[in-house]
């Protein structure tokens, strides 16, 4: 999501960015900071995992300690004493579950070491003979345990890629050296806030006054971004980005040998100097990439742009809203945008009062906004309500010229807040079909399957992006959060077909990979599906391949060290790497 901390603060010093590699460690931090770990709001000790985090006995470079003047010294002892007093007096207050670490980074959630390349890979059963390349997935895992507050969005950018070929496997780890990661493990701790587990009432605000002091008094930059990149992934001209919404994207390279290097922070050549959504949309028929940015502190709330295949980007088009609103996700189809302005919104203000400031209004109408691709002003754009409509994902969407409708589908969530605020009522996240009609202005909502069952994160064929889709393969999120299996979709029938872990085993975002260039028709679902799946009983990790036509399991990889739950991935296939930039 996109952070407060984006705001400039006038007199921040920009330090080079570090040359040195994440060395494969565990958690470090100063004794004095380790005293306050425990402190937890809900005064209980922070849950820990039965994990132990992957060790090394490389020392942290030397050279990238911070040369501090005398002023400096001072500044950083009086803000540390500052932040030491405030956690303190936090001790007492209770943590809802959205905030509590003990809850958001337990068990698999809990974070790993960098792992770097084990080649050789365990296979049982035999790998597709067509499958050459690289599968990433992202995820979020913190370097340092937290102080107060942490939500799962919050934790640092780690990319897991596993590289096949002639079915053999090679697995590696690797932390995306984002600059917020380089500066805290240049001073041995996390000193950014977090901007949803921390960042509540009053003690938020607190957070955030001792981060901008740190960054006048030039113990800390935050004009060179202050994102995690954890969320999504994309392959596009030639580079792999890796995104969160509340930054650039950054830039990453996978090695001849399946290993990850963090090229850095991508402005596109100068040509992007806003945020990014973290699921920009790769038209599989053009190869433009089309993308959001959101603000949650300054007009215009929301932009709309694209690049051309060669990464030109088009002027920007901005998008009037009243409140600045929480997009995670948008759709394309073959001619328009749809853009969502849902009911989740930032509300700065809610933060004098004591409260978080990503609340749900209740009070706003949802509504979706058809535009043209190539739209070049607001005015442009066909708003239609969508009453309680709140999608944190939407799967596809696509014209349908004979109802003069553009027909969209996602996964509705209620209560639309509950990821980000602890509510009462269990998450319910409905598989559903919105019908957008251009010429009335109106749109219809349906729930697209009889059965109720909590659909999250997944996809549809990639070569079908924005083109009538038959199949979705979506995580079964049940229990929620956890994920027991992945559910094959058929969207013109409603039947459903569903693969189970079992025994104890979860995972998360099943990818589709297809097998080839696709037409539609029946064999939109010629591919396979990639899982991560987590054996939480023996505590090992494993990556099922399995046949996306019939759902048998044709190989599973066997991973050399546990991973984490996580959440988007993208596969790159041999041919690509060879042009990586």
């Amino acid at each position: 999501m996109v952070s407060l901390l984006t705001m400039s603060t006038s007199g921040a010093i920009t330090y080079p960015q570090a040359q040195s590699d994440l060395c494969m460690r565990p958690i470090k931090r100063r004794p004095k900071i380790k005293c306050t770990v425990h402190i937890d709001v809900t005064d209980k000790p922070l849950k820990r995992s039965s994990f132990t985090p992957r060790t090394t006995a490389t020392p942290p470079p030397q050279h990238n300690i911070l040369r501090l003047n005398i002023f400096q010294k001072a500044a950083a002892i009086a803000i540390d004493a500052a932040e030491r007093a405030l956690i303190s007096h936090e001790k007492d207050t209770p943590l809802s579950k959205t905030a509590d670490p003990s809850v958001q980074i337990a068990g698999n959630y809990f974070p790993v070491s960098e792992c770097p390349v084990r080649q050789f890979l365990t296979v049982e059963g035999t790998i597709p003979d067509s499958i050459d390349g690289v599968y990433v997935r992202n995820g979020a895992n913190p370097m340092f345990d937290p102080i107060a507050g942490h939500h799962l969005f919050d934790g640092d950018g780690m990319v897991h890629a596993i590289k096949i070929t002639n079915g053999s496997a090679s697995y590696a780890c690797r932390f995306t050296k984002t600059e917020r990661l380089i500066q805290e493990k240049r001073l041995g701790r996390p000193v950014f806030p977090k901007a949803i587990g921390e960042l509540h009432g009053h003690s938020g605000i607190a957070r955030l006054m001792l981060f901008y002091a740190r960054g006048l008094c030039g113990l800390v930059n935050n004009q060179n971004g202050v994102g995690v990149a954890n969320a999504g992934l994309v392959y596009f001209n030639n580079r792999l980005l890796a995104m969160s919404e509340d930054d650039l994207p950054y830039q990453l390279k996978i090695t001849q040998t399946g290993d990850l290097e963090t090229v850095g922070r991508y402005d596109f050549d100068g040509q992007l100097k806003s945020t990014m959504i973290a699921h920009p949309k790769l038209d599989p028929v053009t190869k433009e990439l089309h993308a959001l940015s959101y603000d949650v502190v300054r007009k215009p709330y929301l932009k709309y742009f694209r690049f051309s295949p060669d990464g030109v980007k088009s002027p920007e088009v901005e998008i009037p809203l009243e409140t600045p609103t929480m997009i995670h996700d948008f759709a394309i189809t073959e001619n328009f945008v749809v853009i969502p302005d849902q009911q989740v919104v930032f509300k700065l203000g809610e933060m004098m009062a004591g409260n978080s400031p990503v609340v749900f209004d209740g009070g706003k109408v949802s509504r979706l906004g058809i535009m043209p691709k190539d739209a070049t002003e607001a005015s442009e754009i066909i708003w239609v309500d969508s009453p309680e409509t709140f999608c944190f994902h939407l799967w596809n969407a696509w014209e349908s010229p004979e109802t003069e409708e553009v027909v969209v589908i996602g996964s509705c969530m209620s209560p639309a807040d509950s990821i980000f605020n602890e509510r009462d009522e269990s998450l319910k996240s409905v598989l559903t079909e919105i019908r957008i009609n251009l010429r009335t202005r109106e749109s219809t909502r349906r729930a697209m399957l009889v059965d109720e069952v909590n659909l999250e994160i997944g996809m549809v064929n990639r070569n079908r992006l924005g083109r009538e889709t038959r199949f979705a393969f979506l995580a079964i999120a049940d229990p929620w959060p956890k994920v027991s299996g992945f559910a094959k979709v058929d969207l013109v029938t409603g039947e459903i077909e569903k693969y189970v872990y079992g025994d104890e085993k979860y995972g998360g975002e099943p990818f589709f990979l297809p097998s080839g260039s696709v037409d539609g028709g029946d064999n939109e679902d010629d591919g396979y599906i990639f899982c991560h799946v987590h054996d939480e009983e023996k505590e090992t990790s494993e990556l099922q391949i399995i046949d996306a036509v019939d759902l048998k399991l044709e190989a599973t990889i066997k991973l050399p060290s546990r991973v984490p739950y996580g959440f988007h991935g993208t596969f790159v296939d041999a041919s690509e790497l060879v042009d990586q930039v």
